[in-house]
């Protein structure tokens, strides 16, 4: 198994729900925590957006492993900002059975 290069520093955010004052919930995100990471690429895509078409690109970002429930633990739901990029987390799992390091398996919506 080749060894993880930990290189880019990328921001965990967590979705924040607060109510928008005409009935309705505003959705806002709020910094965890920043994590160094490995960020590989997968192969793209062209989808459907609600107005326009959405280039996506899945990644697999490494990290450091934490234990279940560990607020710098990424879960579903949650995303990495790195400036202007957004990564979505849509699975997490362990790199190994050692737990020392964990692979979140990320999309990057980016405008066509």
């Amino acid at each position: 198994m080749k060894g993880v290069n930990l290189s880019r520093a990328l921001v965990l955010e967590a979705p924040v729900e607060t109510v928008d004052g005409m009935g309705g919930i505003a959705l806002s995100w709020a910094a965890i925590g920043t994590l160094w990471a490995e960020v590989l690429p997968g192969t793209g895509r062209d989808t459907s957006g609600e107005e326009v078409v959405l280039s996506t690109v899945p990644y697999r970002i490494t990290v450091r492993g934490a234990a279940q429930g560990a607020a710098s633990r990424p879960v579903v739901g949650q995303r990495f900002r790195e400036n202007m990029r957004i990564f979505s987390i849509l699975a997490v799992t362990e790199r190994d059975d050692s737990g020392r390091y964990l692979v979140c398996f990320v999309r990057e919506e980016v405008p066509a």
